[in-house]
Order: structure tokens, then sequence, then C-alpha cells
């Protein structure tokens, strides 16, 4: 559902049920002036739910199929509730003039509805704004507590997102100091290859001498016996 189309659904059912109000103050009014008034008033809010309606139809047209036929059902109930408001308003404006009453009401509806039914009326409409107004404010608190939700998601989210930063760090220290730790081994294993090689070449050197100093010794006895 748009969050778009929901405010603007919550201004107009706001608008519908002051627009009934006022309709049924205009309708009780004595004073030729003050209904005058009113009826100003009331011809200023037709125009501004008529805008709202537009908006909505416009939002819900950008919508996906399936969310677009749901709302623009709802948008012919909007108005042709904003239609029953017009007839109610007319109604009241030409019970100033009885003869231009009688026309619109010949025209709009051909019979002359009694004030009983037209009190009727707009008490079911404002019923009918007000059951609307709290469906809209009750579809926007599960909006704003899906938004809650998917907030403290995100926030779970980053904070795992944070620890498993937290271990790859750790992990690559881990790494480094293992890196060090391999580098520091074979460099002492460079040096005990390379002592091991001096060790080599002192061990053949001794063995070299000890070879030739037996020798020298085998002569020299060898030389003394033929003397």
């Amino acid at each position: 559902m748009s969050e778009m189309f929901d405010g603007y659904e919550r201004q107009y059912c706001e608008l519908s049920t002051n627009l009934s109000r006022k309709c049924t103050s205009a309708a009780s009014a004595l004073n030729g002036e003050e209904k005058q008034q009113k009826l100003a008033e009331l011809k200023t809010g037709m125009e501004e739910a008529e805008s709202l309606i537009r908006r909505m139809d416009l939002e819900a047209r950008t919508l996906l199929p399936k969310e677009k036929a749901t709302l623009l059902a709802k948008l012919r109930e909007y108005k042709s509730d904003l239609n029953m408001l017009k007839r109610e308003v007319k109604k009241s404006a030409t019970a100033i003039d009885p003869p231009l009453s009688m026309r619109d009401d010949l025209l709009d509806t051909g019979l002359h509805d009694n004030p009983l039914k037209t009190t009727n009326d707009q008490r079911n409409r404002l019923v009918m704004s007000t059951t609307r107004l709290a469906q809209s404010g009750d579809r926007i608190k599960e909006s704003k507590r899906q938004m809650i939700e998917t907030e403290e998601l995100g926030v779970s989210i980053l904070q795992d997102l944070h620890q498993q930063r937290q271990t790859l760090l750790n992990t690559q220290n881990t790494l480094l100091s293992v890196d060090d730790s391999v580098g520091k081994s074979r460099h002492i294993l460079g040096s005990m290859n390379q002592r091991m090689s001096q060790h080599k070449w002192i061990i053949v050197t001794v063995i070299a001498v000890l070879f030739l100093a037996i020798a020298l010794i085998v002569y020299v006895k060898m030389h003394s016996k033929r003397s």
C-alpha cells in the first residue's frame, strides 16, 4: 500500500467528516448571512476534497495492478460519497431560494426529500466518514509498526555486520601475527642452515687434517723401519 495514498486518504476522510458536520450546521442555520458564510466554507472544502481525490487517483494509477484495482474501487466509493455531499450542499444552498431548491431537487433526484431523510443521510455519511477515518488511522499505525520493525531489523543486521567485521579484523590480525611468526621461523631456519653449512666445512677440514696427520705418521713409521 502506498504511504502517499494513505496520507491523501486520511486527509480526505477528515475533510469529509468536517464537511458533513458543516453541511448539517448550514442546513440548520436560520441567519441568511451566517448560512452564506457556511456555504462558502463548504464550497472551499469541496474543492479541496476534489483535489485530494484527483491526487489519490494519480497515485493509485502508478501502483501494481493488484493494488491499483483495490484503490480505484475505494476511490469510486469516495467519489460517490463526494457526489452525495455535493447534493446535500446544493440542498442547503437552495434552501434560501425555494423555487431553485425545487428545480435542483427535480434534476438531481426526481423527487423531494423530506428533512428527516436528509438528516439521516447526513448522519449516515458522518458515520461512514468516521469509520473510514478510523480505518485510515489503523492502516497508518500498521505502516508505522512495519517501519519500526524494519528499522529494528536493519539495526540488528548492522550490528551483526559490525560483529562480523570485528571478527574479520581479528582474523586478519591473527594472520598477520602468524605471518610474522612464519617469517621469524624462516629466518631462524636460514640461520641454522647457514651454521650447519659452516659446521660441515669445519668437520670436513678436521677430517682432512686428521687424515693427513695419520698419513704422515704412517709414512714416518715406515721410513723409520727401513732405516
